[in-house]
């Protein structure tokens, strides 16, 4: 999988104690940035846990799927999808939607692959200004 543009965002969040799955799960992509403030109503979130169900199921999912479903406008469920896929954690074929691995852990692995790759890439280009500039 080729990703031309990926945003990964880390915000460092307490665990809840005594959680629920969906307070886990809700803490997992809070902490991955993908649920907003500016979501009121979860839109995300729910988009989110249906992909998880699906993937589960090893069956990906359509924008009309995921709205008729969660009873969203295709709009909606399009823009956060969008979101997903931007982070890295959402893969599509063009019409159906699916996590880019159906577990947390690899997922996570995943996407810590990608931020090294990028890290490793910024160090180079920074390993060339400093000799550019004869740090």
């Amino acid at each position: 999988m080729v990703i031309v543009h990926q945003r990964i965002t880390i915000i460092h969040t307490r665990k809840p104690v005594n959680a629920t799955m969906n307070d886990e799960l809700q803490w997992l992509g809070n902490s991955l940035g993908l649920f907003g403030e500016r979501d009121k109503d979860r839109s995300a979130f729910r988009i989110f846990l249906d992909l998880l169900k699906a993937a589960k199921r090893g069956h990906p999912l359509s924008s009309d799927d995921l709205a008729e479903t969660l009873g969203l406008t295709r709009a909606t469920v399009v823009h956060h999808l969008n979101n997903l896929m931007e982070s890295g954690l959402v893969v599509h074929d063009g019409k159906r939607y699916w996590l880019r691995d159906p577990r947390l852990e690899i997922l996570l692995d995943e996407l810590r692959r990608d931020m090294d790759r990028t890290i490793d890439d910024l160090k180079r280009a920074a390993r060339e200004i400093d000799e550019t500039l004869k740090f």
